[in-house]
């Protein structure tokens, strides 16, 4: 019966603010909605084994699967990295893009990226990923020298945090009109909320996000899953703006 036929909804049956998470709920969320092919989860628990303290840096599985329906969702074919760390990202967007996609994946280190190719060159997107070690600024600016702007579909922004808004400036001038940028680690552990914590890295996250939230240029969602993942989409240019 409809709630307008006799039945009231009492208040705490009713949510205006994301629900939190405990065990319990998380690990139902995950077992109803989690489909980790058994390749992510192996490279998951290897990362764990080897990185210790910074394999905090590996995105959670429910995100993997989340970006990887945001480029199904987009028809990605071609696709910007930036952090790959022993890739579990890159691996999830990879399985998701058609046989013709491609990543650029930039990172700079060497050995956590050859635990990335290990797994790439098992699931049979090594093809599909092309990595670049080095600074990825550098690598940016020569993507933007080189090539047309805006031919990328989709970006995924998981590295230094003090370079977030440099990263974020030029995926957006290679973005195409309509494309995604997700950048991670946006709540930064509640950090950015906390007034009283003014490392660099969290003044970086903190001022991105109040950019974030008055740029015209894009379309904006923040939300609450992992360590907090901002999807931007990029506006197509209004003619009446011209010369503004």
């Amino acid at each position: 019966m409809s709630p307008g036929r006799g039945w009231a909804i009492e208040p705490s049956r009713m949510s205006i603010r994301t629900l939190e998470l405990d065990d319990t709920l998380y690990a139902y969320l995950q077992r109803v909605s989690l489909r980790e092919p058994s390749l992510l989860r192996r490279l998951r628990e290897e990362t764990t084994a080897l990185a210790d303290e910074q394999a905090r840096m590996q995105i959670s599985a429910e995100q993997g699967q989340l970006m990887a329906l945001l480029v199904r969702l987009l028809g990605a074919r071609r696709t910007l990295e930036i952090g790959v760390f022993t890739g579990y990202s890159t691996l999830a967007v990879g399985l998701a893009l058609p046989p013709d996609g491609r990543i650029i994946a930039c990172d700079i280190s060497k050995e956590w990226t050859d635990v990335a190719r290990r797994y790439w060159e098992e699931a049979g997107v090594a093809h599909k990923i092309d990595l670049r070690l080095g600074a990825a600024l550098r690598t940016l600016d020569s993507l933007l020298a080189a090539d047309p702007a805006e031919t990328f579909d989709f970006a995924f922004i998981d590295a230094d945090k003090k370079s977030y808004d440099a990263y974020y400036e030029r995926a957006l001038m290679l973005l195409r009109p309509g494309g995604l940028i997700a950048l991670d680690n946006m709540l930064w552990s509640g950090k950015v909320a906390d007034p009283t914590v003014q490392d660099e890295d969290t003044r970086a996250l903190r001022a991105l996000n109040e950019k974030l939230h008055v740029d015209r240029r894009v379309d904006l969602s923040l939300i609450p899953i992992g360590d907090g993942l901002t999807l931007v989409r990029k506006r197509h240019e209004d003619p009446r703006q011209r010369g503004a």
